[in-house]
């Protein structure tokens, strides 16, 4: 007989009610060699972390010393946090990680659908220190030490926006950039809402985005989720005030999905990471560079974008202007601003390790950083066979091998790199050849 538990957490003087659960969320992926994991159970400690929490993290094979690490954090209810299980199995966010000598990290709260985010979306209440206790713990499990030291690229959707926010508000010095989906911590006081953060000089010189759905307050202002624009804009305009490098960038098309989002944050991150990292392990962030910032006044979806500028020639009022790394991601802005798409140009990388048993083709293969990848051509003596996927699967915008949720994380079962050619001759030898395809249609060798 499986026993009904209902917890009871004393927070701050109140009494909050934990939804009935059967602690663990079940994790059907393994956490394997690259995969490491660690799970730590809810505490009743005041302060500390109320919910249980599992962190899996991806380190790159060969990689022998991290120079940071990326961390992909879901959104508030129990359908986000279970999304959270595939974020460090993410083909798109490795190849980000890789290219830096970072790892990829992808939390999960165990927070039943009816209880509090803020309980953890506010990483005051613990979800600081089990994060940070994960990266010691995860550490050692790995041989990779230097994780509890090495600077730290967060990516958070709505709640995951409010804990990334937050965590580059308390810790500016170990955040090499923050990109805030839908969500962003409060910097106002608000009666019943968790207490305001204080913005500092050190959190001003830390790059931030607040990106987020038209159909989020921006031009519709009736949806369910109207209320993201005026607390993102609040945020943003109280640290661009203060000579915050922030931008904001609005997706034409979405609500509170993630839409096409990664391929702007991928180059934004890329631009950020390869500006601040430094190459010895150990030694701090270095800022980010005044000369190649470009600016564009902020606009609301309300007129005609106004094209971006070099920061020196920028005329405008600067307290209402959107920061940007570079000239090629104001460009990359500047697309995705005006209709979600960014343009590439550069192929993915080729398939490896190609192997046929029998009937079964297996092989190995890494995402395009910019546009990460739609599927793969299977070629059988020089005709094309098939595709893999046929169709890829993504509601919120471009097919994508792994599909997306709704959190922007692949969708279980995991896609696999593998066919089964049903059709092949018996006795008769056979050369197969596998193409990749990113989601802009480029082709690999």
């Amino acid at each position: 007989m499986r026993l009904l538990v209902l917890s009871v957490v004393f927070v701050a003087g109140s009494i909050t009610s934990l939804s009935a659960q059967e602690p663990p969320y079940e994790m059907k992926l393994p956490a394997d060699p690259p995969y490491y994991r660690v799970r730590y159970e809810g505490s009743t400690q005041a302060g500390e972390l109320v919910y249980p929490v599992s962190f899996t993290i991806w380190i790159p094979p060969q990689v022998k010393t991290l120079r940071g690490v990326v961390v992909h954090q879901h959104g508030c209810g129990e359908g986000s946090c279970k999304s959270g299980q595939t974020g460090a199995f993410d083909l798109h966010w490795q190849a980000l990680a890789k290219k830096h000598d970072c790892a990829l990290l992808s939390p999960v709260y165990e927070q039943p659908e009816k209880a509090d985010c803020q309980l953890w979306c506010d990483p005051r209440k613990g979800s600081d220190a089990a994060f940070q206790k994960s990266l010691k713990d995860l550490g050692g499990k790995s041989g990779h030490p230097e994780l509890s030291t090495v600077p730290w690229a967060l990516w958070g959707h709505s709640g995951g926006g409010h804990w990334a926010g937050g965590m580059t508000l308390l810790h500016p010095d170990r955040v090499a950039a923050a990109w805030l989906r839908s969500g962003v911590p409060p910097i106002a006081a608000v009666e019943g809402k968790p207490a305001p953060y204080e913005i500092s000089d050190a959190a001003c010189q830390v790059p931030i985005m607040c990106n987020l759905g038209t159909k989020e307050g921006v031009t519709d202002k009736e949806s369910r989720f109207a209320v993201v624009w005026p607390g993102n804009e609040k945020f943003f305009l109280a640290v661009r005030a203060k000579g915050g490098l922030i931008g904001v960038s609005i997706d034409p098309l979405a609500s509170h999905d993630c839409g096409n989002q990664r391929y702007l944050a991928m180059p934004w991150f890329d631009a950020c990471l390869t500006a601040r990292l430094s190459a010895t392990q150990g030694d701090p962030l270095k800022p980010m560079s005044k000369n190649d910032a470009w600016i564009a006044p902020l606009n609301t979806g309300e007129a005609e974008i106004i094209a971006p500028v070099p920061a020196a020639i920028f005329s405008g009022a600067i307290e209402k202007s959107v920061w940007l790394p570079n000239e090629s991601i104001a460009v990359a802005w500047t697309q995705y601003t005006k209709d979600s798409a960014v343009t590439d140009t550069t192929p993915p990388p080729a398939p490896t390790n190609l192997k046929v048993d029998g009937h079964v083709l297996t092989w190995s293969a890494e995402a395009d950083l910019e546009s990460g990848l739609a599927n793969f051509i299977i070629e059988r003596d020089g005709q094309v066979l098939a595709r893999v996927p046929e169709q890829g699967k993504n509601p919120f915008g471009r097919p994508i091998f792994q599909n997306l949720s709704y959190s922007d994380t692949p969708t279980q079962p995991l896609a696999e790199f593998k066919y089964v050619d049903t059709k092949a001759e018996e006795g008769k030898v056979h050369q197969y050849r596998i193409i990749a395809v990113n989601t802009v249609g480029l082709m690999s060798k």
